[in-house]
């Protein structure tokens, strides 16, 4: 996601394998409450078994007099809050607050790409009453992005103690942008984090190629829990640890990295690793997603100048960032394809997307959901996902072996899906301060 300070403060997000089908709008938009507005949105997140309440999270405002000049680091922001949606089987939507970010060690920023970026309930919340977050903050002037654990003060109503934060992973990141920032909890009850290149653009920091430096250009998978026989992460400065020594959270032993001894044909130094990556070469998985049916993995990842990708994520899989772009070549020298555009990359380890498009339908993927309900017959069994600088909506499906796409409809500044879980229906968190839903035509 490239996300940029603008006066409306709406952003513009520099943020396959088939070309996508441009064509006239085959489904709606609506208010999906209509009598409801939002602060930013970005996220829609499910409150685990309820089929009448979703929460919304608002990225964070500057504070009434905040510059807004890119030269200036640190700004002064409101935190980002989470709004609970409750009332939806009886189709009497309420919005109720249950949680503002207020880091007691460092100061909130949310400017630009960064802010409060995900939400995750915990699946036994009820039981252990917590919840996660990713947002970014400074400490000291310099910017961190953080993911941390919160506990649940009350079950009814619904409410985050805000001062109960206890951060797991705090990552020092050398630039604003490409934050990824998304997290959810598996169908295997895991916790998934997504994190971007560390900014600049064409991967400045030289962080994608590599699974032992810091929370970079990956899916990460983490057990919260810390279940018998899972080991200990590798020690790192952005590994909380507790009086001990010992992290707030354990690896699953399962994970694909964890015995890993070479990466990309680099020879890995024993208990360097992040053994909590998952996946790995992501430019920006701004938005992923589990399909409710099949229970795999999608993401959008942002691309740099010339092509957007769409990826099924897999355990060990490696997605080419910053060696490729989509299906094609990356060159450093020529990001912008001026002299020549860039050939097909060749066969190799990397994965490729199941999908690619180029600039002249977007150049900023917002990853969607897979639609699994039966209320909008025109986005079947779809995956479902838009460009944000574009508007554009299309509709992924898997026909023959091949993924074609199609355009649906067109909408502005979608930022995030999610489900309305009292139907099915596709949820879109747009930052002109709505939340709307895709119906029929």
């Amino acid at each position: 996601m490239r996300l940029r300070p603008s006066a409306a403060l709406l952003f513009s997000l520099l943020l396959g394998t088939t070309s996508a089908v441009a064509q006239d709008a085959v489904v709606s938009l609506e208010p999906a409450f209509p009598d409801i507005k939002f602060s930013l949105p970005v996220a829609v997140a499910p409150l685990p078994g309820s089929k009448d309440a979703v929460f919304v999270i608002e990225k964070g405002d500057p504070a009434p007099g905040t510059s807004t000049d890119k030269k200036k680091k640190g700004g002064d922001f409101l935190g980002g809050k989470v709004q609970l949606i409750s009332g939806l089987t009886a189709g009497k939507p309420v919005k109720t607050e249950v949680f503002q970010l207020n880091p007691k060690d460092g100061k909130f920023d949310a400017a630009g790409e960064c802010g409060f970026l995900g939400f995750a309930v915990h699946p036994k919340y009820k039981e252990n009453k917590q919840v996660f977050v990713y947002y970014s903050l400074r400490i000291e002037g310099k910017l961190y992005q953080r993911v941390s654990r919160f506990k649940v003060s009350s079950l009814n109503p619904f409410a985050v103690d805000a001062d109960s934060e206890q951060p797991l992973i705090t990552q020092l990141d050398p630039a604003g942008n490409h934050n990824g920032g998304d997290l959810h909890f598996g169908p295997d009850g895991y916790l998934y984090i997504s994190c971007g290149d560390g900014g600049a653009g064409g991967d400045a920091f030289d962080n994608a190629g590599y699974i032992n430096k810091g929370f970079h250009a990956a899916v990460f998978r983490i057990d919260v829990d810390k279940k018998a026989g899972n080991p200990t992460p590798n020690p790192h400065p952005s590994v909380i640890t507790d009086a001990t020594g010992q992290a707030y959270y354990s690896v699953p032993a399962d994970n694909p990295f964890v015995a890993a001894t070479s990466h990309r044909g680099r020879p890995l130094e024993a208990g360097s690793v992040r053994t909590e990556t998952w996946a790995t070469g992501l430019r920006n998985a701004w938005r992923f997603s589990f399909d409710p049916k099949t229970g795999a993995c999608f993401a959008g990842d942002v691309g740099q100048n010339l092509y957007e990708e769409i990826d099924i994520l897999v355990s060990g899989g490696d997605y080419g960032w910053h060696d490729v772009e989509g299906n094609h070549v990356f060159v450093q020298k020529d990001a912008s394809g001026k002299k020549a555009p860039p050939g097909l990359a060749a066969p190799s380890d990397f994965k490729s997307p199941i999908h690619e498009y180029d600039r002249k339908l977007g150049n900023s993927v917002t990853g969607g959901v897979v639609y699994r309900g039966n209320r909008v017959p025109a986005i079947a069994d779809a995956y479902v996902f838009a460009d944000f600088a574009s508007g554009r909506i299309f509709a992924l499906r898997e026909q023959g072996g091949k993924w074609e796409s199609q355009q649906v409809a067109k909408d502005f500044t979608i930022a995030g899906f999610g489900y309305d879980p009292s139907n099915g229906d596709v949820l879109v968190a747009s930052l002109t301060g709505q939340v709307k839903r895709i119906v029929k035509k």
